[in-house]
Parts: C-alpha cells; structure tokens; sequence
C-alpha cells in the first residue's frame, strides 16, 4: 500500500523490514508467494536493474550474489538490492519441471506464447533488462524442442504456433497459409534455426530466420529487419470497443 514511496520507507524501517522478512520466509496468505515456491536462493535469477551499479548483477542467481557479498540471508540480500536498486527488481523463479514441460508440448491441444513485453535492443529500452524467452521463445521451441528433442513433428509444431492458437481466439482469415486470408509469414531453416538471448544477455536476436512478412509486407528480409511495421491490432469476437475512460 502506498506505492513505491513507501515501500522505500518500508524498507528502511526496521520493524517493517522484520515483517517483510518474516513474510518473504512463510507460506503466503493470499499472495503468490514466489521466492517461498522457488525454496532456495540457486532457484532465483536477478534479470532486471535499473542502477547502472547493479547491472553487472544481470542474470546471476540470489545464492551468486550472496556469494558475492558474503552474506548468509537471502532474504536480506533480495532486500537490500531492492533498496539500494530503488526499484522492484525483476526476477525470474525457477519454478517448473523440464519434464513436465515436454509432457506439456506432447499434447495436440497446446499452443505457444512467450508471455514477454517487446523491447527493442537500443534506446531506452536499455535502461533495463527482460527475460529471454522475450527474444527466443520460439526460436527455442522450434530448435530445442521440435529438432534437437523431437517431441512433435515440423507440420504440427508450426500449427501449434499459427492455425490453433488463430482457431482458439477466433481469428478469421490468420494462421494459415491460403487465398483470402492475410499474409503473415515466416521463413526459418529448420536445421540452423535456435534462441541465443541468456539471462545475462537476454536481447539475443535467435538466428536461422530469414524472411518475415507481416500483413503482405516484408519486415525482414535476408535476416535483417526492412525498418517496415505493417502490424496491427487484431481483435477476437469478444471486442467490445475501448473501455470507457
């Protein structure tokens, strides 16, 4: 409550910090609690700062930094970066089973997202950091999962990525390949294509990509984007208007 301001105050009070302590160590009430779920400090990834001073911090875990300041507190250490970082500072919980991701991508009804905000490589967006999968969501995918695991084949990867999840949201005339419908194409080699972004350096363009058509026009071209942006809202039969300000 209170915004950030006062978490700021919070922080630098002593009994309020005890609380926040002691919350950060218990099961949560109401809240996600998810450094409580990740259960140990090798299982939280520090991926964004916005103190020039932190940075280098980028990508490493809660247990390297303490490591790094010879603290024994975790929770402490979360803290006082949050304090010192003058911001939330984003991370990342390791949270999920590889193999209950690959039992996910198994089923016929699953379909692909990456969950992750668009930030260019340059300008302000290098004030700050994302996670990787904002760069190699599905370039990992097709790479890792589909060529190097072969978990499901190249026809029916590619329509978990287009046809179903056009199909799933009602979108008409997107995610196939045919007369009438608008062209949104990729072209990509499914023996090179694979994500390269890290948590260290997650603004990694994937490679193996050569073409991209968005509505018809061409945005990348031989690799390299044509400075093009034909994109556009696309919106489901549950569009009512823009909500009332």
């Amino acid at each position: 409550d209170g915004g950030h301001d006062a978490l700021m105050a919070r922080l630098a009070d002593p009994a309020e910090r005890a609380k926040i302590l002691d919350q950060m160590r218990a099961p949560a009430d109401g809240w996600e609690n998810l450094y409580h779920h990740a259960g140990s400090p090798e299982r939280v990834r520090l991926i964004g700062f916005k103190n020039d001073a932190l940075k280098p911090l980028t990508g490493k875990t809660l247990a390297e930094v303490m490591a790094l300041r010879g603290s024994d507190s975790a929770e402490d250490t979360f803290l006082d970066l949050i304090a010192e970082d003058d911001s939330r500072v984003d991370a990342a919980y390791e949270l999920m089973s590889e193999d209950n991701v690959e039992l996910g991508l198994r089923q016929p009804w699953v379909s692909l997202g990456s969950d992750a905000e668009a930030s260019s490589p340059e300008g302000l967006f290098l004030l700050s950091s994302t996670h990787p999968r904002a760069y190699g969501n599905v370039a990992r995918f097709l790479g890792h999962y589909v060529r190097e695991r072969q978990l499901l084949g190249w026809p029916e990867a590619i329509h978990r990525l287009t046809g179903l999840p056009a199909e799933n949201w009602k979108l008409v005339d997107r995610g196939c390949l045919r007369p009438g419908c608008h062209a949104d194409v990729t072209v990509f080699d499914p023996a090179t294509i694979i994500d390269h972004a890290t948590y260290a350096e997650p603004m990694q363009f994937a490679t193996g990509v050569s073409q991209v058509l968005v509505n018809g026009v061409p945005v990348v071209r031989d690799g390299q984007h044509t400075g093009a942006t034909p994109g556009r809202v696309v919106r489901g039969p549950g569009w009512q208007g823009a909500a009332a300000e």
